[in-house]
């Protein structure tokens, strides 16, 4: 062993007491109750929505720039956040759904605070900033625009016209600069790694669903070139290469369910057969991956699928159980139902529902919470695509009642 790596050795465990010792009492007392493992108890498919949508409701309320967006998250250490324009993007969708099933005209009217905040802030060519709204640099970033391409066409579907010329603006600016060979590279984010991003299939799904509104636009076009693009970098073993945000030889799970997110969303849109193919190959590795008995995902995955951290990436895990469930409905192939109901319980049962209004119903960037996503925070992103994955297992689970 070499020098450094004995000093290493031994500096580490003095580090990490130093780091805890400096913080604050709710952040210590969540990690050693992570420490413990998760909880048995599940709060079930209908409270997880209910508190999940009543986090938002509150990161909507407390977010410290106070415009109509959404806080991007909550920190044990450092509080409430300002607005995140692209998760409020696609946040506005999960809004709309819950209210229309529920017939909640406050949540429907949440979700038009949020589109008229996003409308207002669109730069004139159409596109969107990256980062929080007191982020600089303020720059236009094509994943955010797709991401919040989402919320527009979701706005245009339930208002009509009022959200339909910003649905336009956002998605010929999606347009106007993708490469001829499909990826975006003009106008990436300051905010992450720089290079191409296989996990952009995610703006192309923004455009799949402006086009189902605006067919005749070339919307569709363009996103399929993307799909087609980042389908060069899946290996033979279903894995995409070029899928992270810092790491793009350990991805996380968080943008490997955005790539196959937005391959499925391909499929949805066009019945490709290649890309169901593409889908399942990437969906049958990661259930190799799953403790198929407790859900325990790592939240980060190598070229060979092996798992390289001890920590979950919450988020990561709920988007991958939302690709199985439609997998599941496209298939009819129960494996992919069974895994996505474990891994939501997972989830689930990292969910505190009688704690503080701060943190009930939210949920962490990961488990446990001092994981290096989203470390010590409560994500906005992580609580919708939270509340997505239990509405569909509830969906699914009523549709097979009967």
């Amino acid at each position: 062993m070499s020098a450094q790596r004995l000093i290493s050795r031994i500096l580490d465990p003095v580090r990490d007491l130093r780091d805890y010792m400096e913080l604050p009492a709710a952040a210590k007392s969540e990690q050693r109750r992570d420490r413990g493992g998760l909880p048995e108890r599940d709060p079930g498919v209908d409270r997880a929505i209910e508190q999940g949508i009543g986090w938002l409701c509150r990161a909507q309320d407390r977010s410290t720039s106070q415009d109509g967006g959404v806080a991007r998250h909550f920190s044990l250490k450092t509080g409430w956040s300002s607005s995140y324009p692209e998760t409020t993007g696609y946040i506005v969708p999960t809004f709309l759904a819950f209210a229309r099933d529920g017939d909640d005209n406050e949540v429907r009217i949440r979700a038009m605070r949020m589109l008229d905040w996003l409308v207002s802030i669109q730069f004139p060519e159409g596109g969107f900033q990256g980062g929080l709204i007191d982020s600089q640099p303020v720059v236009p970033v094509t994943f955010n625009t797709g991401q919040i391409l989402l919320g527009l066409a979701a706005g245009a579907v339930e208002n009509g016209s009022r959200y339909l010329e910003p649905m336009r603006r956002a998605a010929d600016w999606l347009v106007a600069t993708q490469d001829p060979d499909g990826c975006w590279r003009s106008q990436p984010t300051p905010f992450a790694r720089p290079g191409e991003k296989a996990y952009e299939t995610h703006v192309a799904w923004g455009l799949f669903e402006a086009a189902r509104i605006e067919p005749e636009r070339g919307y569709a076009d363009a996103a399929m070139r993307n799909i087609d693009w980042a389908l060069t970098h899946q290996q033979d073993n279903g894995w995409f290469a070029n899928c992270c945000l810092g790491d793009p030889l350990r991805p996380l799970t968080h943008t490997l369910g955005y790539v196959l997110r937005g391959v499925i969303e391909a499929y949805r849109f066009s019945q490709r057969h290649d890309l169901r193919q593409a889908s399942l190959e990437t969906g049958d590795a990661l259930l190799g991956v799953m403790d198929s008995k407790t859900g325990f995902i790592p939240g980060r995955l190598d070229q060979d699928w092996t798992g390289s951290v001890a920590w979950a990436c919450l988020t990561g895990t709920v988007q991958i159980a939302i690709c199985w469930m439609m997998l599941y409905r496209f298939t009819g192939l129960e494996k992919y139902r069974d895994a996505a109901f474990v891994a939501n319980r997972y989830v689930r049962r990292s969910m505190s529902v009688d704690g503080p209004d701060d943190v009930r119903g939210g949920i962490k960037g990961s488990f446990p919470v001092n994981g290096d996503y989203g470390t010590f925070e409560y994500l906005n992103w992580a609580c919708k695509f939270f509340v997505d994955s239990n509405i569909m297992e509830k969906e699914i689970r009523a549709s097979e009642s009967g």
